[in-house]
């Protein structure tokens, strides 16, 4: 009985010790990997920046991946990008987040990604377009010259993976 009682005891002393993981067959995460945001996607199938630009043109909104590098970020929180063809361009689509539900860091400027989510043409008005100037640091006098709203080409992201990361150290 004495036996007994210990090997139970050890049994669930083993219990206790055993290591809480979760299996899943879910694809997709809110928390970022190493180089995953958002929902975890692979680089493949992604058009250039270039395209998806050239195809707003003609088309209300446009689904699917686009490549680009990382021009400019909100240096308060990531909560938003610039996304273009080439590091030295400024201009390209405005990025934000699926539900608010993921940031980018903060030095990523200049670092290759791969983005899955839709572009679209949207009109920013004058107060959110000085709100995002803000967030990027502009100068009062920089942001004083936005007097009037601007059309955009913008995309909503639900998945961002990090092709090749370029820390600026800011």
């Amino acid at each position: 009985m004495k036996n007994r009682i210990i090997f139970f005891l050890l049994l669930c002393l083993g219990a206790a010790c055993k290591p809480n993981v979760k299996e899943s067959n879910n694809t997709t995460s809110a928390t970022p990997t190493a180089d995953t945001y958002g929902e975890v996607i692979t680089p493949e199938g992604a058009a250039s920046v270039a395209d998806i630009m050239a195809n707003l043109q003609a088309n209300d909104s446009i689904s699917g991946k686009v490549s680009g590098y990382i021009t400019s970020v909100c240096k308060k929180k990531g909560c938003w990008m610039i996304l273009s063809h080439s590091p030295t361009d400024s201009t390209g689509l405005f990025v934000k987040f699926k539900d608010y539900g993921f940031f980018m860091p903060l030095d990523c400027e200049g670092s290759r990604v791969v983005m899955r989510g839709v572009a679209y043409n949207e009109v920013t008005p004058v107060d959110e377009l000085k709100h995002y100037a803000e967030d990027e640091g502009k100068s009062a006098e920089e942001i004083a010259k936005i007097t009037s709203p601007q059309v955009e080409k913008k995309y909503m992201a639900d998945g961002v993976v990090m092709v090749e990361r370029k820390s600026t150290g800011k």
